[in-house]
């Protein structure tokens, strides 16, 4: 009998239904990993089991009984306990170790209201040691690398009793050194019975780990998958296509790259690697989160610097140490957080469509500081049409048009002038289907530069790219696309 068996589970918000008759199944002593995009479900089926909130259908059955948790208290004390990828409410600055350790003794009141240090220490003791796990009781939680505080996490989900444990991305921000000791921890677990539910996409995890891998697409399990689980079947189940089936109107790389990285180290410890990007040539980079995306794109813009390594722009040397300088050679940047790098705020000067259009480009427009308009009324215009925006005019409030049309405005922004370099770290966040249609559809119109995206979605890199590249722990790691006869996902290293 299964320990944990999910059958045609649904949940809508409104009009998007976020599961769709989701079905799965876990087994004591077994780890399961969880793979899904952005959007698949995951997260719902995971709220579900936890007791955030109910399923619409379906049903759930645990240790053989119907299950339907009406709290994250009610899910613990059955036995399925979730550590989430961020650790913010595992302990805080100030707690030790030993205090975050016994936060749901304190929460639920089965310590006495008076505990001495020693008390407190001689309990958190045992629930390590319950687990095999050594850490440092005196030391102040906020301190704890963060492999340190992800045990921490799951001590205390054990010390819960837990039959099934839920993490997730646990090695979203460990060391490579730091994820082995952790997959050496769970595969013990596992071997005194623990179930194992484990999202994730990084390869070296589900090497380790996994005794099967359950893929999530649109609301449902599209596929499960045996080990030794075959990572490209995993991926094309999870992004619907054919890794061999570049897009249709793929372009090759031909000529002198306009970009170019050699022997590129973004932080000390991380793997060098090499990084070329031609004209008119789309090129993402995808990857779980934490594992360096957007870290590549701002160094490129000159907000941060190279460890080691050099870059070359036109087969120049190119090192810029802010923005400005990166702007003025050429390379120009869409940040993830559009409002807080792109945006005005309402009412303030320049917070209107064509005023967002020009404020990068102000002196090269307005030499003489005379702001007649004509030119960013033009721009505007222009953009209105070419890329769809719905607004009612080139000076609409920015902040009246809708996620994805403010989107269209930042990517015009830099239409707007010749460039070289364009980046865009997660173009799609926040923006709808149709939105997205018109933007994927202007990037690849553009082919008098090279554009690279940061996208935690593996969907959408296939989507709007030539190439994919994956990227772990600050590492490029292979291209998923240019040449796929000789390119797999068996291939990137772990």
């Amino acid at each position: 009998m299964p320990l944990l068996q999910v059958d045609k589970l649904s949940r809508s918000f409104g009009a998007t239904r976020a599961l769709a008759d989701a079905d799965l199944q876990t087994s004591e002593g077994e780890i399961v990993a969880l793979m899904g995009a952005n959007g698949a479900g995951k997260s719902t089926l995971v709220n579900i089991l936890s007791g955030v909130f109910p399923a619409d259908e379906g049903t759930i059955r645990f240790k053989g009984a119907v299950f339907a948790p009406q709290s994250p208290a009610e899910a613990v004390h059955a036995g399925i306990v979730t550590v989430h990828q961020s650790l913010d409410r595992v302990g805080a600055p100030g707690l030790t170790v030993a205090d975050a350790l016994l936060l749901n003794q304190y929460a639920n009141r089965s310590e006495p209201f008076f505990l001495t240090r020693s008390r407190v220490k001689r309990r958190a003791q045992a629930i390590l040691d319950a687990v095999g796990f050594d850490l440092p009781l005196d030391h102040d939680f906020a301190d704890l690398p963060a492999a340190d505080r992800q045990l921490v996490a799951i001590a205390r989900a054990l010390a819960n009793k837990a039959s099934l444990l839920i993490l997730d991305e646990p090695t979203a921000s460990l060391s490579g050194q730091e994820s082995r000791r952790l997959y050496d921890i769970l595969l013990r677990l596992k071997a005194k019975g623990l179930s194992i539910l484990y999202i994730s996409h990084r390869i070296a995890d589900l090497e380790a780990l996994a005794d099967r891998a359950a893929v999530m697409r649109s609301g449902r399990v599209a596929g499960v998958f045996e080990r030794p689980i075959p990572f490209d079947q995993a991926i094309e189940t999870m992004i619907g296509r054919k890794l061999s089936a570049a897009r249709p109107d793929a372009r090759a790389a031909q000529g002198v790259p306009v970009f170019t990285m050699h022997d590129a180290q973004l932080l000390p410890g991380a793997e060098p690697f090499d990084l070329s990007v031609h004209q008119g040539e789309v090129v993402a980079i995808t990857g779980a989160l934490g594992a360096g995306k957007s870290r590549l794109l701002s160094t490129i813009f000159g907000l941060h610097s190279l460890t080691r390594g050099q870059m070359y722009l036109e087969s120049q040397p190119y090192a810029p140490t802010s923005p400005g300088n990166a702007i003025a050679a050429g390379v120009a940047m869409a940040a993830e957080d559009r409002h807080q790098s792109s945006l005005m705020p309402p009412d303030w000067p320049g917070s209107a469509l064509a005023e967002t259009l020009s404020l990068p480009h102000l002196a090269k427009w307005y030499p003489r500081v005379f702001l007649f308009g004509k030119r960013e009324r033009q721009e505007a215009e222009s953009a209105i049409t070419r890329l769809r925006i719905k607004a009612s005019g080139p000076f609409a409030p920015i902040s009246t048009l809708s996620g994805g049309n403010q989107q269209k405005v930042v990517l015009a922004r830099w239409e707007a002038e010749p460039g070289k370099l364009l980046l865009l770290d997660e173009p799609f966040q926040g923006v709808d289907i149709g939105a997205r249609s018109d933007i994927i559809r202007a990037i690849r119109s553009r082919t008098d530069r090279a554009i690279l995206i940061a996208t935690s979605d593996p969907e959408e890199a296939f989507e709007v790219a030539d190439r994919v590249l994956f990227i772990d722990r600050h590492s490029l790691k292979s291209s998923l696309v240019a040449d796929t006869t000789h390119h797999t996902l068996e291939e990137l290293p772990s």
